[in-house]
């Protein structure tokens, strides 16, 4: 990495320092100097971090994402984000560490992820005005908190000097939702999410209230922040802590918002046994370097109900499974299987570093540029060519599924960014017409 400077003004911390040609993460963060194993532990003694009970967290302004990438020896799966600040390039040393990231921020609109999706959500010292504008922030981060979840947070205010204000208001959001007061240790504060629909309304100083029956709590693209609470009982299913099944079994058993589609059991069901079979034979017969140390930050660019992600749950990897937003929301149910992911548009650019990933996987490449309803193209597939560029790895791969007529268009662009693209036939027991395409970007100067 080109810059030391966020090492020299976060080396104090335990952040990450600099030892002569290399960086080093001790696993500190500025409210746990001492390493996130020892403030992980801590939390274990008031939080199920092991055992299967948690699977999925999000972790708000993570800096270098220690704290996410301590979890994942608890198996426990931490989206982290955070923006691009004075301390610059944290998500890329997160990504370059192989943990999962995202940039982003808490601004005007909702966080691209569906309701109820995180077991856990973390802030430390992640310096959200929870409780400004009536506690907006406070209700979107209730929208993403799975029912008997839990809330984690480090730092101001929370029995921090001169906020005493900031930290009584915190205090009274948290009441006002009914959420349970697990602990307060120095500056970090523990709250559990009520299972079922909060005690509103009631009578309280933010005059919040629960959203209309109407509000769909899962929409989350260019969605602008409500200023109500969404309903559980708006979403479905038992979809709860200690309703949902434990992890492992929790990635194979059907998720209870599976329902999202027409016959949505039985959809699931054959997709997790075609990706299964698709990713033995990517393995076996194409000889993709799945399973080993070359691939790690994967990403699958149209995820469904992250089948694919599923099939390599033996594999040293984490996968950012994509649901584009103008396909069927399935993104819950990829959660629910204790996987993670986002929303996105794949006219847009996504919101990485480059050279973030190791390998992108993209199903039906054509039908990400096209319009659903009409099949017209709302964007150029060489736009979006060149966004999976920028986006993978130096010698890194690209396997794209579609039609022949569509490979043989994106084996010519690819040729064209200096990929080496090979076309496969698609394995022996599938139907319909399809060709595989693999590729790999070269590394090459100007």
């Amino acid at each position: 990495m080109p810059h030391s400077k966020i090492a020299d003004r976060k080396g104090h911390q335990g952040w990450m320092k600099l030892e002569g040609q290399h960086f080093i993460f001790p696993g500190g963060g500025t409210m746990f100097p001492d390493g996130a194993e020892q403030y992980i532990e801590k939390l274990g003694q008031y939080i199920p971090i092991s055992g299967g009970v948690l699977r999925t967290a999000l972790d708000m302004g993570c800096g270098v994402a220690s704290f996410g990438g301590y979890l994942l020896t608890q198996n426990i799966l931490t989206m982290s984000f955070a923006p691009r600040d004075s301390h610059k390039s944290q998500i890329q040393f997160a990504l370059e560490r192989g943990i999962p990231a995202f940039v982003a921020m808490l601004g005007t609109r909702r966080l691209p992820f569906p309701a109820f999706g995180f077991d856990l959500v973390h802030c430390s010292r992640c310096l959200i005005p929870f409780t400004a504008y009536n506690a907006t922030y406070f209700m979107e981060v209730d929208r993403l908190l799975r029912p008997s979840g839990y809330l984690v947070i480090s730092g101001p205010p929370v029995q921090w000097p001169k906020q005493e204000k900031e930290w009584s208001d915190l205090q009274a959001v948290a009441k006002a939702l009914c959420y349970e007061l697990i602990a307060v240790e120095g500056n970090t504060v523990i709250w559990k999410k009520p299972a079922e629909d909060t005690c509103l309304p009631n009578e309280n100083e933010f005059s919040l209230e629960l959203c209309d029956h109407s509000d769909d709590p899962n929409q989350a693209w260019y969605f602008k922040l409500n200023k109500c609470v969404s309903r559980t009982s708006s979403v479905k299913g038992n979809y709860a802590i200690g309703k949902i099944s434990k992890w492992p079994e929790r990635l194979t058993a059907v998720p209870p918002r599976s329902a999202v589609l027409k016959n949505g059991i039985d959809v699931y069901e054959a997709d997790t046994g075609r990706w299964s079979r698709r990713v033995a034979y990517y393995k076996n017969s194409l000889n993709i370097k799945l399973g080993t140390r070359s691939v790690r930050n994967v990403m699958d660019l149209n995820a469904l109900f992250g089948g694919f992600a599923a099939a390599l749950k033996s594999d040293p990897v984490w996968v950012m499974n994509v649901v584009p937003a103008q396909k069927p929301p399935t993104l819950d149910v990829i959660y629910d299987r204790g996987l993670i992911g986002v929303y996105h548009d794949w006219c847009e650019p996504f919101s990485t570093y480059p050279r973030s990933y190791d390998l992108i996987h993209v199903d039906s490449i054509d039908s990400l540029v096209k319009d659903p309803d009409s099949g017209k193209s709302r964007c150029s597939i060489v736009d979006l060519m060149v966004e999976i560029d920028r986006m993978l790895r130096p010698e890194g791969t690209v396997v794209v599924r579609d039609t022949p007529e569509v490979i043989n268009k994106v084996a010519s662009i690819a040729r064209a960014v200096r990929w080496k693209p090979i076309i496969h036939d698609k394995e022996p027991d599938s139907h319909g017409r399809e060709k595989i395409l693999v590729a790999t970007k070269t590394f090459w100067k100007l």
